[in-house]
């Protein structure tokens, strides 16, 4: 169900009762997509036998009942009795879900049968009834009614329904391009379909013709009847389908679709009275409280909301007299399309008839929702079982229907709902305590740890171990650089996360708070953990963020060692534009004259030595504190130290005065993220559209570049924090290096989470036990790379989890935590092929130790080459 509960600065007590209201609340909501997405009992046992059935059977040990996901009872799957004939759609499981259903994603598997099987479906059809009369034949976005299935017999392939169906039956259809045999094992995936809708009947969408542009406002998906003169009638579609319109209805959520698809729309010039009239059909009677409309609102060109919605109902054969009126507040400020909520007063029906009027030229919707009161209506159904009629007499309230059994389970909820919070208040207190023994712990421990620092001597620099500047005779205070701790202060806000958990309990061993981590005993060369968690020293960059967290057992080996860049002429530096700016400082694109003389023999720009060379400028404010000053520099001097093609080079500082400056390697066709936004994959779509393309082969280059410069990193055992597409650069020849500047510009900030005004967290690319546990390690930066892979692969056309509010992505955290199957993954790009997809499910491993080493997935990509 979709939820809107948006983030803000909230006391502790205002934060948990908001997420208890919002957990709540989500049974009267619209469903949402991304979320609803659990099995709904073939693979669990929910779903009963007699409620599988089928058109035919092999043998009684191939009957209907055993074609459930995973399960190898019987012979193992559903076989039908004959061979399916090629494009032959008459052999079907069906599956009796026994009420309505909102599904959104399939599974299939073929018959395995401890290895003596070997039948699957390789492509397949979904028919699908909401009444078990009516049968539709599902089709996506494009039109398509084929869905590919399986190319073995044991692997489960999961396929996402675009759109998803609202249905109680559900057909599965093998069909071949040839004669064979075939069985099957399904599963189905969603939630339940609480808002009762079966169908709307409305006019037909239009077309609108804005500068020369054509934008269809049809609904593309509408599953009823459509004729030119009856309109859309007995069907659901885009109304209904969780998705709901962007601002700019010529743009859509959905990829390569034509402008204005995510809106049914019409104009007041083809109604002579002003008013668009649709009509719902329930599955019972309801007492209905609000209706929530999806509205544009792009009053420049000539779209708003309705200025009045009329509202009819009907419980039995006619329509009730009166009807519900309401005028919603004009907005001619603000073109952001809205829900506009519509009270309904309670009213009863099981038919409900509503007049949109036009305020403008042009009225479009993109999704409405009804919430009914279940306690209300279920008496009603009480009364209809009993054969009584529900009380629909004028005069009577339908509120005071509630029966007293209903009303004693609503009080015992509100007493539990109280003791929850009186719990969970004493558990804040005794967390607030024991956390600051521990920090106080933690820091003792610490008095001792070496900490780095440079000074300045002659424009030369020397690293100090006893945490003096030589430039100066002003002692530091205290280390700030700390190792990470699950409720260590560095990363305090995010572990408080894991109070939107109620049920989430880690043993103190598990969290690793039992004590310091051990530092690790060898070099970074041999005899380090792969996934280390050593101290770590975190170095607060310039742009708020820390980019890289170095163990301290490297700095200490880099101690020794002089910097290994010089200072540049801050003269030579010209400035071309601000690319984004953080806590301490800014970053500038900039021209570099004469930076070739300043770079090592092994370092060569694609530039003669006469022209500028494009580098990115990090600048410390010259107002910044001593700590990040002294961060700044040890930034300069862990980036000196990392030489590889594929990461961003540090070409020169500037730090003999105010304002600091370190330069660095910057890429002409910009960040991945920007440059794959502006590509379309090759095809005939791309050629029809004349935009620049990108191929598949080009795709996996430049991953495998990304996978290379992360093996680096790993192999100094440092751990980057924050991979994204928007954190790598691109050059000529799809080149790629990683970078450490996308927190800082304003183009991604919806890429990061703030938690409390504080802590900014990219958490949509974070690996669970980050986001909950506070924990970084090479680990974490795996499951950031399976993000950045399915990002590269999407072209980055939209954002990861783009259904998901911030709040359901903490919240779907906890499922990878519970391991419960309830986790919801990013689904595989349209454009990649298994194993690379297979590849990006296993760096989103619950367990860390299970994920693939950069190494590792180095290896695999060079052998997926095609």
């Amino acid at each position: 169900m979709k939820i809107f509960c948006h983030r803000g600065d909230f006391q502790k007590m205002g934060f948990l009762l908001m997420i208890l209201v919002c957990l709540f609340a989500d049974v009267w909501s619209q469903v949402n997509p991304g979320v609803c997405r659990y099995p709904l009992g073939m693979s669990g046992g929910q779903i009963e036998d007699k409620d599988i059935s089928a058109s035919s059977q092999w043998s009684e040990s191939t009957a209907a009942r055993y074609g459930r996901l995973d399960f190898e009872d019987g012979d193992g799957a559903w076989c039908p009795d004959m061979s399916v004939e090629p494009e032959s759609t008459k052999e079907f499981l069906q599956i009796d879900l026994r009420s309505l259903h909102f599904i959104t994603l399939v599974g299939t598997q073929g018959r395995h049968a401890g290895g003596f099987g070997k039948e699957f479906a390789q492509m397949y059809q979904i028919k699908y009834s909401r009444n078990g009369r009516r049968w539709v034949s599902w089709r996506n976005r494009h039109g398509r009614q084929v869905i590919e299935g399986n190319k073995n017999a044991y692997d489960t392939v999961l396929k996402d329904l675009e759109p998803p169906i609202i249905a109680r039956f559900v057909r599965f259809m093998p069909i071949t391009d040839h004669s064979m045999n075939v069985c099957m094992r399904v599963e189905l995936y969603g939630c339940e379909w609480l808002d009762g809708l079966v169908s709307y009947s409305a006019p037909i969408g239009q077309l609108m013709v804005h500068r020369g542009q054509h934008i269809y406002l049809n609904d593309s998906v509408y599953d009823g009847e459509v004729g030119y003169s009856s309109g859309m009638t007995e069907g659901l579609g885009q109304l209904t389908d969780g998705v709901c319109g962007l601002d700019d209805f010529t743009h859509s959520h959905v990829y390569n679709v034509w402008p204005g698809y995510d809106y049914v729309g019409w104009t007041n010039e083809s109604f002579p009275g002003n008013y668009v009239e649709i009509l719902f059909e329930f599955d019972r009677i309801r007492n209905f409280t609000t209706m929530k409309v999806h509205c544009n609102n792009m009053f420049p060109k000539k779209v708003k909301t309705f200025r009045q919605a009329t509202c009819f109902f009907r419980s039995s054969s006619d329509w009730e007299p009166t009807p519900v009126t309401f005028s919603p507040v004009m907005d001619d400020v603000n073109p952001s399309a809205r829900f506009v909520t519509v009270a309904l007063n309670n009213r009863m029906a099981s038919s409900i008839k509503c007049q949109y009027f036009f305020a403008d030229a042009w009225m479009m919707f993109s999704e409405i929702t009804f919430q009914s009161d279940t306690a209300v209506y279920n008496t009603t159904l009480a009364s209809r079982k009993s054969g009584a009629p529900p009380s629909t007499q004028p005069g009577d309230d339908p509120t005071h229907k509630v029966d007293d059994s209903n009303t004693r389970i609503l009080i015992g909820c509100l007493v539990a709902i109280i003791f929850i919070l009186v719990a969970i208040i004493v558990i804040i207190l005794w967390r607030q305590v024991w956390q600051k023994m521990l920090e106080k712990a933690s820091r003792r421990m610490l008095d001792d740890e070496l900490t780095a620092s440079l000074s300045i001597q002659s424009e030369t620099f020397t690293y100090n171990n006893n945490n003096q500047s030589s430039a100066g005779s002003e002692q530091e205070s205290n280390s700030t650089y700390e190792r990470i701790f699950p409720l260590g202060p560095d990363y305090q806000e995010p572990s408080r996360l894991i109070r939107k958990l109620p049920e989430f309990s880690l043993s103190m061993e598990e969290a690793g708070t039992s004590g310091v981590s051990k530092p690790v005993q060898a070099g970074p060369q041999e005899g380090v953990p792969h996934y280390a968690e050593a101290d770590i020293v975190n170095l607060q960059g310039v742009t708020g963020s820390n980019t890289y967290s170095v163990p301290a057992i490297t700095m200490d080996l880099l101690s020794g060692k002089d910097l290994a860049v010089e200072e540049f002429p801050r003269k030579q530096l010209t400035f071309k534009e601000k690319l984004g700016e953080g806590q301490f400082g800014e970053v500038h694109l900039c021209e570099a004259e004469g930076m070739q003389e300043f770079m090592d023999k092994d370092f060569s720009f694609d530039v003669s030595n006469n022209q500028p060379v494009l580098v990115a400028v990090k600048m410390l404010r010259e107002d910044a504190n001593k700590n990040a000053r002294t961060d700044f520099l040890k930034e300069i001097k862990i980036m000196s130290r990392l030489k590889d093609p594929n990461i961003v080079r540090l070409l020169g500082v500037c730090v003999c005065s105010d304002p600091l400056c370190m330069i660095t390697e910057y890429m002409e066709n910009g960040d991945l993220n920007q440059f794959l936004s502006r590509h379309e994959p090759e095809g005939q779509i791309a050629l029809a559209c004349n935009a620049p393309t990108v191929s598949y082969s080009n795709l996996h280059h430049m991953a495998t570049q990304i996978a290379s410069g992360m093996k680096y990193l790993s192999s100094l055992n440092f751990v980057h924090r924050d991979l994204a597409t928007r954190n790598c650069l691109v050059g000529k020849d799809y080149t790629i290096k990683i970078a450490d500047f996308g927190m800082s510009r304003n183009l991604y900030s919806g890429d990061y989470y703030r938690i409390q005004g504080r802590a900014v967290l990219p958490i949509r690319w974070m690996a669970w036990e980050s986001i909950l546990l506070g924990k970084f390690t090479t680990a974490s930066d795996v499951w950031a790379f399976g993000v950045t892979l399915w990002e590269t692969f999407t072209l980055c056309k939209e954002q990861p989890y783009s259904q998901l509010s911030d709040e359901q992505v903490i919240e779907n955290t906890g499922e990878f935590f519970r391991d419960q199957q309830r986790q919801i993954y990013l689904p595989q790009p349209a454009c990649c092929p298994d194993p690379i997809y297979k590849l990006m499910l296993s760096c989103w491993q619950r367990n860390t130790n299970e994920r693939p080493s950069f190494q590792e997935i180095h290896q695999t990509l060079l052998g997926c080459l095609v």
